[in-house]
């Protein structure tokens, strides 16, 4: 079953490699680290992804784009 989490890239710097990806079925923001990526990503980028439990709460990790 595919249970895969779609939202908006918010926020990504690629220089630090971080950023944040707000769900589209929520007001919800996730965390994510340039290790998670599958595709480059930048603000405003449909993306998917997983969710997995990191140091400091969730991380969204296999984003690629959508779309």
């Amino acid at each position: 079953m595919d249970n895969k989490n779609t939202g908006t890239v918010k926020f990504f710097n690629s220089e630090k490699g971080f950023g944040f990806i707000k769900h589209d079925d929520s007001s919800k923001e996730t965390f994510v680290h340039a290790s998670g990526l599958i595709d480059e990503i930048k603000e405003n980028d449909k993306v998917e992804f997983d969710l997995q439990n990191g140091k400091k709460g969730m991380n969204a990790v296999n984003v690629k784009l959508i779309g």
